[in-house]
């Protein structure tokens, strides 16, 4: 008979900072485009972590001892902690990486700002207004982050307007800082069955020159005819 275990096993404490990769490093170095770089590295570790996780059938928070305290025989608990303990680790490392990006957006629309001078209206100067101050305000500026590969006919994809080839520049609050390889988006749409989420797209003119920017209201829900909540495949950029 195996020796009772505590509960906590589950909950593994790792020291917080940088430590991905390797050796530590320091994120405040990095220029934009790494910390760009870095970003989409720890969350294409993080979604291959937990599909591990998921492979186990259980998550971050699931226990790993039976009702009186015995550990599970059904899981490999060594590698689930270990898996934990990783995970805990990169997203420490991408609340750093995230932090390192939202000041040099910040910086950078400064000096666009500080370039664009100010404005003369009447004579009088006046300064420049335009750029957004956030991370969510950048968001705005749409960098595109998904492409619609395709649309269901009459789900709710469908019926919000989204059409295949148009691509993804906000989802909810999720935009191309923070979806995480779209794992975002689909908590977003898990959150949100049965209410309206605003999605932000790219589209290409009909014409086949320039696009067009929309906002659309999408209804996550079930019994449309068809599988999932939205009736369309979306893939990363």
């Amino acid at each position: 008979m195996g020796i009772p275990m505590d509960d906590d096993i589950h909950a593994p404490t790792v020291a917080s900072g940088p430590t991905s990769g390797g050796a530590p490093y320091d994120a405040s170095k990095l220029s934009m485009p790494k910390l760009m770089q870095e970003k989409e590295r720890i969350e294409e570790e993080l979604s291959a972590l937990s599909s591990v996780l998921n492979s186990h059938g259980v998550s971050m928070r699931s226990t790993l001892t039976t009702f009186d305290g015995y550990p599970r025989d059904d899981i490999d608990i060594a590698q689930v902690r270990t898996t934990r303990v990783r995970m805990i680790r990169l997203q420490n490392d991408h609340k750093e990486v995230m932090k390192y990006l939202e000041k040099g957006l910040h910086a950078h629309f400064a000096q666009l700002q500080n370039t664009q001078g100010v404005a003369s209206t009447n004579g009088t100067s006046v300064p420049t207004t335009n750029g957004p101050t956030s991370v969510a305000d950048a968001s705005t500026l749409g960098t595109p982050f998904a492409k619609v590969n395709s649309v269901e006919q009459n789900s709710p994809a469908a019926q919000a307007g989204l059409k295949a080839g148009d691509t993804i520049r906000g989802f909810g609050n999720v935009n191309w800082l923070n979806h995480q390889r779209l794992t975002k988006v689909a908590e977003t749409v898990q959150q949100n069955e049965g209410r309206a989420v605003s999605v932000k797209i790219e589209r290409k003119n009909e014409s086949g020159s320039g696009t067009v920017n929309l906002d659309l209201q999408l209804t996550p829900r079930r019994n449309w005819g068809g599988r999932g909540l939205l009736g369309c495949h979306l893939v990363p950029l």
